[in-house]
């Protein structure tokens, strides 16, 4: 039994305006202009069902034509939300191209050629499905697992809209006419289900983007755009694991910038911090794209390079003299910006705490060396509990050494 079709559009209208107004509602809540261009092609949908079905035939063939366009243009909104969702900026032409193709082909055709019409209404529709599904492809990078559904409900209403023109005898089953065929009221609710679906697509989408953006906020320092201590070693974790398993050696660099207390007494805490902006530009700038960098402390940095000790060294005197060279003056005066860099490398798979121990050890020498300097670790601690143990023993001997003298 076949459903009546002024019913279907009917329901359709409702459904899509509803989903329309909450994507628009939420939108201008979240401030996500994606969301706003869904919203809109939502309702522009909606908007053309109802004056295409129920006030097509007063107004006459033409203005029928023009409210039909309406729906093409919002399917070119569809596909251009997900451009801006994307970042990227809206295609202008396409999203009335598809409206343009239907009015030069309807005004073409014969008015008795209903079938040829809705055929090539629904290959307009299916080639912007296809264009939404291409865009969320070219993001396949990020979270695939979660951009399957995105990718699949376009494709999958691409093809029920290609469907009976590849099987273009059914269209006319048992010599009805089209209009009252069964293919019109599969469109009807196979369209009302994709326009459900692509609202639940939205929602991951945004949904995903949400957790990224507060994930990302989370493990970056807002100063300098660095990662933050936890971002850096949740960061290297991975990297070591993946040299690890090509067996390549990688090497933990720690700066510290001299004096940095008595640069925020003297010149103020926006001078300072501006001190910590550059110093970051200057790390980023000279490492490698594959080499990652961190903020790990007030005026702490610290770096992971995929190389050898040897390599590392010459970076970070690299670092340290275009920082020493940077030449910075405020109003009062001259501010002397050097940094000391500890380095430390181990063979492939050594943990990440132990480096870092290491090279803050080789950190503490370089400051007591006299600052502005670069030292490597001579040795690499077996584990960190073993160097904890040796560090703290080593702290203890001199306390003990002046007793000794004494009953000798």
């Amino acid at each position: 039994m076949l459903l009546d079709t002024s019913t279907l559009y009917l329901v359709a209208t409702m459904v899509a305006a509803m989903l329309g107004a909450m994507l628009l509602f939420f939108g201008r809540q979240e401030n996500i202009p994606a969301l706003k261009w869904w919203g809109t092609a939502y309702l522009l949908g909606a908007a053309s069902i109802a004056l295409w079905t129920f006030a097509g035939n007063l107004f006459g063939e033409m203005f029928s034509l023009a409210f039909s366009a309406l729906s093409f243009v919002a399917c070119g909104m569809v596909w251009n939300a997900s451009r801006v969702f994307h970042g990227r900026k809206p295609n202008l032409p396409g999203l009335f191209l598809g409206a343009i193709a239907w009015i030069a082909a309807a005004m073409t055709l014969a008015p008795e050629a209903a079938a040829m019409r809705l055929t090539i209404s629904a290959g307009i529709v299916a080639v912007y499905a296809g264009l939404t599904a291409a865009e969320l492809w070219s993001e396949r990078r990020r979270t695939m697992q979660a951009r399957w559904p995105a990718i699949a409900v376009p494709v999958a209403h691409g093809f029920a809209l290609m469907l009976p023109i590849l099987l273009g005898d059914l269209l006319h089953a048992n010599g009805g006419m089209f209009s009252g065929s069964i293919w019109v009221t599969m469109f009807s609710v196979e369209l009302m289900l994709y326009a459900i679906g692509t609202v639940f697509v939205i929602f991951i989408l945004v949904s995903e983007r949400t957790v990224t953006v507060h994930k990302t906020a989370a493990s970056m320092d807002p100063l300098t755009g660095m990662f933050n201590r936890r971002g850096f070693a949740e960061a290297t974790s991975r990297v070591i694991e993946r040299e690890a398993t090509a067996g390549r050696p990688v090497t933990v660099l720690i700066f510290d910038i001299d004096h940095f207390k008595s640069i925020n007494d003297r010149f103020g805490h926006p001078a300072g911090d501006e001190i910590l902006k550059l110093f970051a530009t200057i790390v980023i700038n000279l490492l490698r794209i594959t080499d990652l960098s961190g903020r790990i402390g007030g005026e702490e940095f610290a770096a992971l390079l995929t190389c050898s000790l040897d390599e590392a060294v010459v970076v970070a005197e690299r670092v340290r003299e275009a920082f020493a060279n940077s030449g910075i003056a405020v109003e009062d005066g001259p501010v002397d910006t050097t940094v000391s860099i500890g380095v430390a490398g181990g063979p492939a798979g050594t943990e990440f705490e132990v480096l870092l121990a290491a090279a803050d050890a080789a950190l503490y020498q370089a400051k007591r060396g006299g600052r502005n300097r670069v030292e490597a670790a001579e040795e690499l601690p077996l584990s960190l509990e073993n160097w904890r143990r040796k560090t703290a023993a080593t702290a203890r001997r001199p306390q003990l050494q002046p007793g000794v003298a004494q009953q000798a």
